[in-house]
C-alpha cells in the first residue's frame, strides 16, 4: 500500500506524540507513585530471622495515595524493625506530614531512623525530629547505636550522622557496640561507606549489612546512564556493593529532588531477611 507524504507525515508525529506521551506518563506517575518492593534473605539461618523493611528519601511534601499503599503494605508486612535512612522531610514546616505519615502505621512497629542532607540544608528542628520519632515507637539515631531483639537473638542497629550535612562518624557510633552480635548499619551517603571500612578494621564489629539511599538511583538515567548523583554518593548508585569486609545496599529510595520526574529509577522500598 502507497503512502503519500501527507499521511506518512501524520504517522509520524502520531508515532512520536505517542512515544512522548508514555515518557512522560513513566516518567511523571509510573516510575514515581508505582513502587518496586524488592526482598533479599540475607540471614544465612532458619529460623528466628528478623525482619526488616527499609525505606529512604520520602522528600515529604504531601501524603498522597502511594504514601497510604506504602503505609498499608509495611503494616501487612509487620516487620521487627523499620529503618527509615534519610531525607524524610526537606524543611521544619514539613514536620507535620511526616508525623501524618508515620501515624498511618502501626505503632508496634520498631522504627529506627537517621538523618540526610536535606535534613540539615532544611534547618529542621533535630530535636523536635527526635521528639516526633519517639511518638511513634522510634528512634533518630545520630552517631549512636541501640540493640533490636527478637526471641533469643540480638542484632546491633548503628545509625550515622549525615555525611554532608552533619557529621558521620562511625568510630564514635560503633565503638561500644557488642562484637559478637551482628551489625546493621545505617548510612545515608553510600559514599561513607569506605569510611566505615577503614574505621571497622581496628574496631572490629561485626557488620553484616549496610544500608544507603541519597542517590534516588540517579533519579533520571537513559539505557542504563546516570547523568548525575549527588554529592556524598561516591562511586555508588544503586543495588549491592560487596567487598571482602562488607555488603552495602544503595535504594533508590521512594521521593524525588530538584525536578518531580523519575527515568529508569522506579522508586522502591526493600523487605531484608536478616
Amino acid at each position: 500500500m502507497k503512502i503519500n507524504r501527507r499521511n506518512f507525515v501524520i504517522r509520524l508525529l502520531t508515532g512520536v506524540t505517542g512515544i512522548f506521551g508514555l515518557l512522560v506518563l513513566d516518567g511523571f506517575w509510573f516510575e514515581k507513585y508505582i513502587i518496586s518492593w524488592t526482598t533479599y534473605d540475607i540471614s544465612d539461618r532458619e529460623d528466628q530471622k528478623i525482619k526488616a523493611i527499609q525505606i529512604t528519601d520520602m522528600h515529604l511534601d504531601e501524603i498522597k495515595t502511594f504514601h497510604h499503599s506504602i503505609a498499608h503494605r509495611i503494616n501487612q508486612e509487620h516487620p521487627d524493625i523499620l529503618f527509615i535512612t534519610g531525607d524524610a522531610i526537606n524543611y521544619n514546616n514539613r514536620m507535620a506530614l511526616l508525623n501524618n505519615f508515620l501515624s498511618l502505621i502501626d505503632r508496634t512497629i520498631y522504627k529506627v531512623a537517621i538523618l540526610g542532607n536535606v535534613e540539615y540544608s532544611g534547618d529542621v528542628d533535630i530535636q523536635a525530629l527526635k521528639n516526633l520519632y519517639q511518638s511513634h515507637n522510634g528512634e533518630l539515631l545520630i552517631n549512636e547505636n541501640c540493640i533490636l531483639k527478637k526471641g533469643n537473638r540480638s542484632l546491633n542497629v548503628i545509625g550515622l550522622d549525615d555525611y554532608i550535612g552533619g557529621k558521620a562518624d562511625f568510630y564514635q557510633a560503633a565503638k561500644n557496640v557488642n562484637k559478637s552480635l551482628e551489625s546493621i548499619v545505617l548510612n545515608h551517603c553510600p559514599g561513607y561507606r569506605d569510611d566505615i571500612e577503614r574505621i571497622n578494621r581496628s574496631l572490629g564489629a561485626n557488620i553484616k549489612l549496610i544500608l544507603s539511599g541519597h542517590t534516588h538511583g540517579g533519579q533520571i538515567t537513559f539505557f542504563g546512564k546516570v547523568l548525575y548523583t549527588p554529592g556524598g554518593s561516591g562511586r555508588y548508585v544503586k543495588g549491592w556493593y560487596k567487598s571482602k569486609e562488607t555488603k552495602m545496599y544503595v535504594s533508590k529510595g521512594i521521593g524525588t529532588s530538584v525536578i518531580p520526574v523519575r527515568f529508569w529509577a522506579r522508586a522502591e522500598a526493600s523487605i531484608f531477611y536478616i
